[in-house]
Parts: C-alpha cells; structure tokens; sequence
C-alpha cells in the first residue's frame, strides 16, 4: 500500500492518522504540492486531479481523503473509526464534514495562490479571509460539541471517531495560517487527548520524512 501525500496536507494528516489506528503498514510516497509536485506528469497518471493524498491498494487508487478514509474503515474494520448505531453514525459524519468540506477546501494552497496571483490580494486580506471561515467552522463544531451528552473524551463518546480524525488537522493548518484556536476550548481539550496518543504523534507533520529538518 502506497500513500501519495505531504507533511503539510491537512487531508494528507487525517489518512496518515487513520491508516495508524486501523494499524495499516504504508509506504510514505511524498508529493509536496508547494514544490509542484502534484503538477508532474508521473503524478498526474496517478491522480489526475493533481491533489493529494492519492492511496494505492494493489491495482486500486483511490483519491479523496474522506473516501479513502471510508474505504480503510470498510476494508479494515477495527478499530471502528464509526459508531454503530445509524444515528451516531450520522452524528460522526457531520462533524467530520465541517472541517473535512467547509474548512479545509476554502484555503488550500492552490486557493491561497489564486488569491494573491489573481485577485491581487495582499497576505494580510487573504489571512483575513481564512481567518472567517476557520472562525466560522471551529466555532460550529465548538457549539455542537462543548453542551451535547453526546460528547466525550473525544467527539463522541470517550472512542476515537473519524469526527477526531478531522479535527486535529484542521487545528494544526489554523496555526499554520496564523489563525486564533483560542475561543474553542472543547475543541482544544480534544486536540489534546488526541495528540497523547502514539497513532496521532506519528503522523504530525514534524514527523514525516519530507518535514523541513530545521522546521
């Protein structure tokens, strides 16, 4: 099993986590999309799309950090990343899609560079930019988690879910982009439970092969 993907990816960051607790060996391909790798030939007969991650399986590709996610947890049943019954099923979903599909693709990369070649804007109006919809996204999972009964140790329950998976990331890349995860507390007690965890360490973005050694 081959994971094509970057230490900086957010979307890279939650297979990675997902592929260490379903305790899945991998061999780590970098394609770093802020070197063009993504635009390559090589990559783009794997990916055409030119994002990442991409995970190879034998003769399959599959693309789309959420569906590949779905696919190890069909695929590779324990731990379950999904709760059992439908409703808490439905509950892991939707808040695995805030930062999944609301958050993370308004500032990726290629949107930054649009945003500065383009339109002309200047790095501080597009951190601004950023900043409201992260603000817009933490503050909604803030809202839905800190009150409900549903709510553990974790997102739901005192299991890790990919509700979990998604979050941390999405932490990790807001500091990136110099946003304030200040206001978001349930959030950040989760993080922290997370980030104990030796499936979590290993797949942070220091630790992977193409990180910047002085970074």
């Amino acid at each position: 099993m081959q994971l094509y993907n970057t230490f900086i990816s957010s979307a890279s960051y939650r297979v990675r986590i997902a592929l260490n607790l379903k305790g899945v060996a991998y061999e780590y391909v970098s394609v770093n999309p802020l070197k063009g790798d993504n635009l390559k030939p090589e990559y783009l007969s794997v990916n055409p799309q030119g994002l990442i991650p991409t995970l190879v399986d034998g003769q399959n590709t599959l693309t789309q950090s959420l569906a590949i996610m779905e696919y190890l947890e069909e695929t590779h049943p324990e731990p379950p990343l999904l709760p059992a019954d439908p409703v808490g099923r439905a509950r892991v979903r939707a808040l695995s899609l805030v930062p999944a599909c609301e958050m993370h693709p308004v500032y990726t990369p290629r949107v930054r560079q649009y945003l500065a070649n383009e339109l002309g804007l200047d790095q501080e109006t597009s951190i601004a930019f950023g900043g409201h919809w992260i603000g817009l996204g933490f503050g909604t999972l803030e809202s839905q988690l800190k009150d409900s009964p549903h709510t553990g140790t974790f997102c739901h329950g005192d299991r890790l879910t990919l509700a979990d998976v998604c979050l941390v990331p999405q932490l990790f890349i807001a500091r990136v982009v110099q946003a304030d995860v200040s206001p978001y507390p349930t959030l950040l007690r989760i993080e922290e439970a997370c980030l104990a965890l030796p499936e979590f360490k290993a797949a942070h973005p220091d630790n992977q092969p193409d990180a910047p050694a002085d970074d």
